[in-house]
């Protein structure tokens, strides 16, 4: 089973992918930035997790965008 993730992580990093969709990529240290300079916190171990779980969501829509693009053009 995958690890267990607070609502606020989820909210948090669906807002910032919501708010700023060109500036989130695949890359978790540049995602990490992204957060520290748009959300004041002091714990880094949240930090992190909200880095994480935006380069899951991007990765996530890339995906999707994929499959998308396979079943119209194939």
């Amino acid at each position: 089973m995958g690890k267990v993730r607070i609502s606020l992580v989820k909210r948090v990093a669906r807002k910032l992918l919501e708010l700023y969709p060109n500036e989130v990529s695949t890359d978790f240290e540049a995602n990490k930035q992204l957060v520290k300079k748009y959300v004041y916190i002091k714990s880094k171990k949240l930090r992190n997790q909200i880095a994480g779980y935006l380069t899951h969501l991007v990765k996530l829509q890339k995906k999707r965008e994929q499959v998308a693009q396979e079943q119209t053009g194939g």
